[in-house]
């Protein structure tokens, strides 16, 4: 079991790594960083020599629920709800429940928006079951988030919501009574790190002029560069964090705590906060974003990028976290909602790479859910209700990635979720050693046979009919003769398929690479700034063909850099397009003959002009013959 945990902090290090590099700001003072390393580096070795290695002894029982659930519902709802993206007739973009901050309003004036929050169409037996319905077995709400306001009668702070509003009610306790009552697991978010109500906290610059906020007062590590305004902090986290921790804990027993932002408290603050967390109660899973830094994550899960449209692999535990539509609180001004089959293929790809997916929607201000909110979970519960053996239960499979979507695994079972359904009724399995027994939809209740057979030492043709059964995710079972062994290399899809090859995908080759954070079109590898450094990616053809060679990418600061791209025998040149950092470039690299055999596609740069070559998102096989 230290195995797996280990392999989990490792995890942890490498999705961390690029990320904290970037935070360093303003390094200046040795002896100061030295202080905080020392700082920082005491509490590391007091939690892993004692009371953390300690209490993932029991990692594996407390997490067990959590790796079965897969699926999650994620509910941002506060004062800011109310306001619903708009403050004094102006429209406010972007998080809705960054409200406070985006347009600096006070304490004082803030309380003025609490008065008004009167939820009185909020029902908890309604919200569950709306998350058990949409086939989702846990469910977190924000308790707290950054604008210090509590969503339960907190005898630690008068800033919440029996004091300061006209509802009374304590919503938090109806949730947590019905989670239980209809048996899905329950828990909270709390903004540890940043409360822009309180004095004392990190975030608020604009009212009391503290680190931690847009201005970068004292820069991004103002905790090491002025050591001397940290006794401030510490003073929020005894008096407000730890304790109302502490009383969400005792008052309703949850199963999970999520937490964000840890990098506005330095290390050592956020350590502690954990072991507060564990000494009260030593079986809540708490994600990943409350301990981690470079040095690795005491989280009992990793977490990957908000809103995302891939995935990289990780190793270990992990969790992503969706949003309906782009704000996570709710906003009436922001209709960008995906359509369902967006999460339903989402979910497919989480579960086949071994991670969760919490869900996230913003109820309004009056406590109902959107109608687009609800339409989008009615069809996810739909999809879910057929096709729900394919999800729970399951782990990520050993097969390769396929054309056509991705696998899920469970014993000597395989579940194919087919996002493109072949035209041609021949849906080609690659690299798997192992024979099939039995092939059939899992919609039919029949079981009805699929004609497989093998058309290769690995890989395997199954009849389908013409039409897909379900246009989101049509699910196929295969049923193996014995364990499944896997040949791990990717096929090329050789008809009515266009091959993505994501960055997230690729081998990379030298140091300095990072990785973006799965957002659309931020699902790039990045860092490329050394001639040192090549991606690469391993294909294997099945028969001849002839294809067209598309790349994507987000690029460097300055355009006319060059790099090379090899596949087969083909071999070019090409220049990056464009200097604007901010729009994907869709540049044509031109057609390439293959034989059926192993291949490697490369792409080395040639020469780097400005700070990288640029942000690759993928590289586009498209068949012509």
């Amino acid at each position: 079991m230290m195995r797996k945990v280990l392999r989990s902090f490792i995890a942890g290090l490498s999705i961390l790594s690029y990320t904290s590099v970037a935070q360093v700001v303003g390094d200046e003072d040795k002896d100061m960083f030295n202080h905080a390393r020392k700082r920082d580096q005491q509490a590391i070795d007091e939690a892993r020599n004692g009371w953390w290695a300690e209490s993932m002894k029991t990692h594996d029982q407390r997490i067990a629920w959590w790796r079965d659930a897969k699926f999650g519902m994620f509910v941002h709802w506060g004062v800011y709800s109310d306001a619903a993206g708009e403050w004094k007739g102006k429209t406010v973009s972007g998080y809705a429940e960054h409200l406070m901050r985006k347009e600096k309003i006070t304490r004082a004036e803030y309380l003025e928006l609490a008065h008004r929050f009167n939820p009185v169409k909020f029902n908890a037996d309604e919200w569950i079951l709306s998350a058990k319905k949409a086939g989702m077995n846990y469910f977190i709400i924000t308790a707290k988030h950054h604008d210090g306001f509590a969503l339960w009668d907190s005898k630690v702070s008068e800033f919440d919501i029996k004091d300061q509003t006209p509802f009374k009610r304590d919503p938090l306790a109806e949730l947590a009574a019905a989670a239980k009552k209809h048996g899905v697991k329950f828990g909270f978010y709390y903004s540890h790190a940043f409360d822009w109500e309180h004095p004392d906290a990190p975030g608020n610059d604009w009212e009391y002029q503290n680190p931690g906020g847009d201005k970068l007062l004292g820069g991004a590590n103002w905790f090491d560069t002025h050591p001397e305004w940290l006794p401030k902090a510490v003073k929020y986290v005894d008096h407000k964090a730890i304790p109302q921790i502490k009383e969400l804990i005792n008052n309703y027993h949850p199963d999970i705590l999520w937490f964000d932002t840890p990098h506005k408290l330095p290390l050592s603050e956020n350590i502690r906060i954990l072991k507060a967390i564990r000494e009260t109660d030593p079986n809540i899973v708490v994600n990943g974003r409350l301990a981690r830094s470079s040095s690795g994550n005491f989280g009992d899960y990793i977490n990957t990028g908000d809103r995302p449209a891939e995935f990289r692999p990780v190793e270990g535990d992990w969790e992503a976290i969706p949003t309906t539509n782009e704000s996570y609180g709710y906003s009436k001004h922001d209709n960008s909602h995906k359509p369902a089959k967006f999460f339903i293929q989402l979910l497919a790809k989480a579960s086949s790479r071994g991670g969760n997916l919490l869900t996230n929607i913003g109820p309004k201000g009056d406590g109902s859910f959107d109608s687009k909110d609800k339409q989008i979970l009615d069809s996810v519960g739909n999809w879910v209700a057929k096709y729900a053996e394919s999800i729970y239960t399951t782990g990520r499979s050993a097969l390769p990635l396929q054309a056509w979507g991705v696998t899920t695994q469970k014993g000597r079972k395989l579940y194919l979720h087919v996002f493109n359904w072949p035209k041609d009724g021949n849906l080609v399995l690659g690299g798997m050693k192992t024979d099939i027994t039995k092939a059939y939809l899992l919609a039919d209740v029949s079981k009805k046979n699929l004609t497989a057979k093998r058309v290769g030492n690995a890989d395997h043709q199954i009849k389908v009919p013409f039409s897909s059964p379900d246009q989101s995710n049509a699910v196929i079972v295969v049923e193996t003769s014995s364990e499944i062994k896997a040949e791990p290399i990717r096929r090329l899809a050789t008809s009515g398929y266009t091959n993505r090859l994501l960055a997230f995908d690729a081998q990379v080759h030298g140091t300095g690479f990072g990785f973006g954070d799965g957002k659309t079109d931020r699902y790039f590898v990045d860092g490329w700034k050394s001639s040192d450094q090549h991606i690469s990616w391993d294909v294997l053809l099945l028969q001849p063909a002839i294809y067209r060679i598309v790349i994507k990418y987000l690029p460097g600061s300055e355009a006319g850099s060059s790099y090379s791209v090899s596949l087969g025998d083909f071999k070019t040149t090409a220049q990056t397009l464009s200097g604007k950092a901010v729009a994907v470039v869709t540049q044509d690299l031109g057609m390439v003959n293959l034989n059926k055999a192993r291949h490697r596609l490369t792409i080395k740069p040639l020469k780097i002009k400005g700070t990288e070559l640029m942000k690759i998102l993928e590289v586009q096989l498209i068949r012509v013959i």
